[in-house]
């Protein structure tokens, strides 16, 4: 099980080493791969010093899974070569989320559609996997007409660049700027670039990708996407309106049930979730359970993960876990 990382020196990439670690992945060969400024750097994995080789060298070895975290640009020129040569890609970008030709995968909620020929694998946005997670038994059982969601998301999910630009700020040190504006003591309303409809990419990804990943367009999602000054970890504020009308034990119930989804909700102890709590977890958190008081079948709700490992990560390792298991590589 020969497995190549495309972006191995990111901030994603270094992520991905250590779920992949974590997890004891069955891999027998590791390639780190990245941008031809960071090849031949050495990197360590599991105790053993790997050396970062070119694009090209990897696909030459032709890998069972390569895992993409480089960039649309990167994965749609490259992810064609790989999969042509019988590797199967799981791309990170945004590059193929919404070709109809390609699967948008939460591995809770839709691997089982993967089959072996199924060559290039997209992974959701990070603020779409931790919201379609939460959403996914609700909407199997009370059906969603309409969901209004504003985020709070970290300077990570940005990039390294954007981490400098606040710790620099923190600092008080001049600095290069990741954003227009700073971003220490600021809310920037601002995520990827703006769309001829005057909602961002983000927001975009937020309203479309959902439909995809649960095959279903018979509700709708309306989007604001904030950038926040915390280092790691998105949060979600999501009002979801529904076709019938719910229980709060039994939301909390649902949510409990479904893998990869934790309940912290409990306002006598002032529980709820954080992004500091969801820090280097795998774990996507609800909270904040309650009715919309104002509209009928209406609920509120906060959701939190770590974007770098569930949002981008750890659901890229789960669904290369998938493949292996089920034979499909």
């Amino acid at each position: 099980m020969k497995v190549a990382v495309i972006g191995a020196t990111g901030m994603v990439g270094e992520v991905l080493l250590k779920v992949l670690a974590e997890r004891n992945f069955p891999l027998t060969e590791l390639l780190l791969v990245a941008s031809e400024r960071s090849v031949g750097k050495k990197m360590n994995f599991q105790g053993k010093e790997h050396i970062v080789i070119s694009l090209a060298d990897a696909l030459a070895a032709k890998p069972s899974i390569a895992i993409f975290s480089a960039g649309g640009d990167t994965s749609l020129k490259w992810a064609p070569k790989f999969a042509e040569a019988g590797t199967t890609v799981v791309d990170n970008s945004s590059a193929w989320r919404m070709d109809p030709t390609k699967k948008l995968v939460v591995p809770e909620i839709n691997a089982h559609e993967l089959t072996i020929n199924d060559k290039i694998i997209a992974n959701p946005n990070c603020s779409t996997i931790q919201l379609v997670m939460a959403l996914y038994p609700l909407h199997k059982k009370y059906k969603m007409k309409r969901v209004i969601v504003s985020t709070y998301q970290s300077v990570s999910g940005t990039g390294v660049k954007a981490v400098k630009q606040l710790e620099n700020e923190i600092a008080g040190v001049q600095g290069e700027m990741a954003y227009p504006y700073p971003i220490g003591r600021n809310a920037l309303p601002h995520c990827d670039v703006f769309m001829e409809n005057g909602y961002t990419k983000e927001e975009m990804k937020l309203a479309r990708e959902p439909q995809k990943i649960l095959d279903d367009r018979t509700f709708s999602i309306s989007a604001t996407a904030v950038r926040i000054p915390t280092a790691g970890g998105h949060s979600e504020s999501v009002n979801v309106e529904f076709e019938n009308d719910f229980e709060l034990n039994e939301v909390r119930q649902l949510l409990n049930e479904m893998p990869g989804v934790t309940v912290q909700d409990n306002p006598d102890t002032n529980t709820y979730p954080m992004p500091i709590y969801a820090h280097d977890k795998d774990e996507v958190f609800v909270g904040r359970i309650r009715r919309d008081e104002t509209q009928r079948n209406t609920l509120n709700m906060w959701i939190v993960a770590d974007n770098l490992r569930k949002g981008a990560a750890t659901n890229a390792v789960q669904i290369s876990e998938y493949l292996v298991e089920k034979g499909l590589v």
